[in-house]
């Protein structure tokens, strides 16, 4: 099992070299450390110090990963998140941890170390106290879940998987350019992780919701999200919410599971940035700022449930 890479050394080199408050992005699922990209010029703009760790063995390029697709099978929850956590306590000063999909569920068990200056999960997988299983969560990953197979492959989505999981909320075009610029293979044991979390009580899908040292939390949901749905991002919150710290819920309207990566990213980044700089010394941007989120936490005054988006409130 790889350790930290030499394209992972510089980034650490470079974020305690800067003095700035690092950002480490994890990816999740069918894609790669490079699906950051955009986010990484934002957060740099921003005045922050950005870094996108692999998953232990993830290849260097979109090109390697599809000539090659077996490298990435077998890499465990607790794999990727030992991997992450050296990459953290290789940096000079505690960082923002943010991730989506699955590193949204990986942001959460780090911020439940304390290992988390701040932290943004967005469209966050599946722990263990997280009850909901919709039918369009069943959908996407159902038959990876009742395959006994999966657990040792690298699997592949079909575009039409694709764009039911990720892209409902695009148009065909940008659907395909996603897919040919993005997906990659991913490992079938951290999915099905994620789908025993509640029938395996020693799973590695669990997230320490009560650790003071949590810090404060926001959890980033799409409103069209067929992959992690409503339910599944507001149950999360429902847990998390009892820890102390801030922790804050937001519904992105008429967004999908593709939305770190599609054409509204920088909505998404800037709502991630507008929280973190309540909680953290980062630089001085002069970004245009969505209107920001309220705190949900409990002594916010919002009901059980409630959320805030840029754009819209619900339920």
């Amino acid at each position: 099992m790889a350790s930290i890479s030499e394209r992972e050394s510089r980034e650490i080199q470079a974020a305690n070299a800067s003095g700035n408050t690092p950002v480490v992005l994890i990816h999740g699922l069918w894609l790669l450390p490079s699906s950051w990209a955009n986010w990484v010029d934002f957060f740099e703009q921003a005045g922050y110090a950005p870094l996108t760790p692999d998953w232990p063995d993830d290849p260097g390029s979109i090109e390697a990963a599809r000539a090659e697709p077996e490298v990435l099978a077998g890499k465990t929850l607790e794999q990727v998140a030992a991997h992450t956590t050296e990459i953290i306590k290789a940096l000079d000063e505690k960082p923002v941890v943010m991730g989506h999909s699955t590193g949204g569920l990986l942001a959460q068990m780090l911020a439940g170390r304390g290992l988390s200056a701040a932290t943004v999960a967005i469209d966050p997988g599946i722990f263990r106290g997280v009850l909901p299983l919709p039918v369009s969560t069943l959908r996407s990953a159902g038959p990876f879940r009742i395959d006994p197979r999966t657990r040792g492959r690298a699997l592949t989505l079909t575009f039409d998987q694709f764009t039911y999981s990720w892209a409902n909320a695009l148009d065909e075009k940008e659907a395909r350019e996603l897919y040919d610029g993005y997906h990659v293979a991913g490992s079938g044991i951290s999915l099905v992780q994620m789908g025993n979390a509640n029938l395996n009580p020693w799973t590695e899908a669990k997230v320490d919701t009560n650790n003071p040292d949590r810090g404060p939390l926001l959890i980033i949901e799409g409103e069209k999200d067929h992959t992690v749905p409503w339910a599944i991002a507001n149950a999360a919150y429902k847990r998390q919410r009892r820890n102390a710290a801030v922790t804050v819920i937001v519904k992105i309207p008429d967004r999908g599971h593709s939305l770190t990566i599609d054409h509204g990213w920088r909505e998404v980044a800037q709502t991630a940035l507008d929280f973190v700089q309540r909680f953290t010394s980062g630089g001085h941007a002069t970004t245009t700022s969505v209107p920001k989120a309220r705190d949900a936490s409990a002594t916010s005054g919002l009901g059980s449930g409630d959320s805030v988006a840029p754009t819209t409130t619900s339920s």
